[in-house]
């Protein structure tokens, strides 16, 4: 019997016993899935600069993903520390930590198209990025438990003791390494190799805090590892919040009686609905930019295809960040513009004490539904 107060220790290695790959509803679902994650990746490379949005979508995620650890920044402070460097020391808290998970997004990202695999460092160096530490994989003798929150019914209670000892939690990691790199020995689609290494990793709750955005950061890395994903823009985390007690019943499921079927069913359906759901996302945002650009054009002869593609970069701007398109102009004429923009509707003028802003509130329209 599991005993949600003993370490799990006995964590079964991978793959799991269970013959998942021929299991009629998965293989149903997995094609689904599949098609659905191919339609976004498709979808991005629509964009006339991937990069240039990935930043908008990836800052949602990380807001979204870090709403799960109940870590709550609003929009407002997360945009105006994004368009200015120097006030992302001054920020709060929760604000930094957002941050940091979209910085380790990236860093993953960028690490993983040298390494060209998931190791045991990339996993330490994701969860030193999101928690700004210097921290390693937890120590034995560290007494991590995981217990109900404090608005759940039965608060304090323990839900799971993750495995703890020397060199466990290390035996355990380098086993998923191996999982998630061989497909010569673990020949099995991608997406369900996924959804089988999030269980693990959750499982083997390797840091001391973390855990669950490092997870995710690594299923989006794996997805662009397997050449499923050309960028790391799945907007995942939001079908998790909006299903979270099934997202942790399903985990505890796996833990208590091994049921990888309904665990990869809830994880595939996902894929599904967050590839339909980062479509629209990415859909709505090329529509609006294609209509401001007829617009504006329309209402002022200097306004051009890349001061567009700036002004949908981020929902926030300064008047420095115009320059980067609107170099040859004076700082007289920018302010012109920028008057001209915010009188058409096309930018919205915030003042926050000495700082001025320029809004994108179709932008922020799109990003906030």
């Amino acid at each position: 019997m599991f005993d949600r107060e003993i370490p799990y220790n006995d964590l079964p290695l991978l793959p799991p016993q269970e013959q998942i790959e021929n299991d009629t509803d998965i293989l149903k679902k997995l094609v689904i899935a599949s098609r659905a994650l191919a339609s976004v990746n498709t979808n991005v490379l629509r964009l006339p600069n991937p990069l240039m949005l990935i930043n908008t979508i990836s800052l949602q995620e990380a807001k979204t993903s870090t709403e799960i650890e109940n870590i709550f920044t609003t929009e407002d402070e997360l945009y105006k520390a994004i368009s200015d460097h120097r006030r992302e020391e001054m920020t709060d808290p929760a604000t930094k930590e957002v941050l940091r998970y979209r910085e380790a997004l990236w860093a993953g990202y960028n690490a993983i198209r040298e390494k060209q695999k998931i190791d045991i460092q990339l996993m330490i160096d994701i969860f030193r990025q999101i928690k700004n530490t210097n921290a390693g994989i937890r120590p034995p003798h560290a007494l991590v438990v995981i217990k109900k929150g404090d608005s759940e019914f039965g608060s304090g209670q323990t839900i799971y003791t993750p495995p703890r000892g020397n060199g466990i939690p290390e035996k355990l990691l380098e086993n998923l390494e191996n999982y998630l790199n061989d497909d010569q020995t673990f020949p099995i689609d991608p997406l369900i190799k996924m959804c089988i290494g999030h269980y693990q990793f959750e499982a083997i709750h390797p840091f001391q805090d973390g855990n669950g955005r490092t997870g995710r950061v690594l299923n989006l890395l794996l997805l662009n590892h397997k050449k499923l994903l050309s960028y790391p823009v799945l907007f995942h985390s939001k079908y998790i919040i909006l299903n979270k007690d099934e997202y942790y019943h399903r985990l505890g499921a796996v833990t208590q009686r091994q049921d990888w079927k309904n665990w990869i069913l809830f994880m595939l359906n996902a894929i599904e609905k967050t590839s339909i759901l980062t479509n629209e996302l990415i859909d709505a945002i090329i529509d609006q930019m294609e209509a401001t650009l007829v617009y504006a054009k329309t209402m002022f002869t200097w306004y051009n295809k890349d001061l567009n593609e700036l002004i949908f970069s981020q929902p926030y701007l300064k008047q420095k960040t115009f320059s980067q398109v609107l170099a040859k102009s004076s700082r007289t004429t920018l302010t012109k513009y920028l008057a001209q923009l915010t009188e058409s509707k096309i930018l919205h003028q915030v003042k926050d004490g000495k700082e001025v802003y320029y809004l994108n509130n179709e932008l922020l329209r799109i990003l906030g539904s």
